[in-house]
């Protein structure tokens, strides 16, 4: 039987390795329209993500869609963005200041090739932070993420690697100013010319 948004969702949901999530009510947070023409791909939802059903659907969010320079409408309702995280649910915060809990790493291996499949328009991937720029580009990655980043060129035009845009990031920029002055800039008229085509 040909697999369907609706099938994979149920399959992360029956997935004994979800139970936690399942059991909580939690249902797995990404989207996929089958006309998509961009794809994200994120770490994992925040919690203001999962309890909303939306990925990117906080602070973050705000930040990646002025980034993109779209609005929320567009980036939700239009049926051109596919989001689809390193991991569908909230996995809590890591010891320390560190973030987000990493995403397990047999998520993005199991269901991402089966969700792709079914986006057969996508002429765009914008991996977002350090494990969607590992598991996407694989040895193509330079060892520092800044450093793949700051040659997003070379993996146009099906991918665009940029770093996450949480608020821990905001110092980052400061130090790094190429990256607003040459990457947001260069993201913006990829994103743009797709959606306008």
């Amino acid at each position: 039987m040909t697999a369907t948004i609706a099938s994979i969702t149920q399959h992360i949901i029956d997935d004994p390795r979800d139970a936690q999530f399942t059991t909580r009510g939690e249902r797995p947070v990404f989207s996929a329209p089958s006309d998509a023409l961009i794809t994200i791909v994120g770490q994992s939802p925040s919690l203001n993500a999962q309890t909303r059903g939306r990925c990117w659907d906080d602070r973050s969010g705000e930040t990646l869609r002025s980034w993109l320079d779209v609005d929320e409408s567009t980036f939700y309702d239009s049926g051109k963005f596919a989001l689809v995280p390193m991991d569908f649910y909230y996995l809590g915060d890591a010891p320390g200041d560190k973030g987000a809990e990493a995403p397990r790493p047999w998520v993005a291996p199991t269901y991402h090739p089966q969700i792709m499949a079914l986006l057969p328009h996508v002429r765009l991937t914008i991996l977002v932070g350090s494990y969607a720029v590992r598991y996407y580009l694989n040895e193509d990655s330079k060892a520092r993420l800044e450093d793949t980043v700051k040659d997003f060129a070379d993996y146009l035009p099906t991918y665009f690697p940029i770093v996450h845009p949480s608020g821990r990031t905001d110092i980052w920029r400061t130090e790094h100013p190429w990256f607003d002055e040459t990457v947001i800039p260069a993201l913006r008229e990829q994103v743009h010319a797709l959606l306008g085509a």
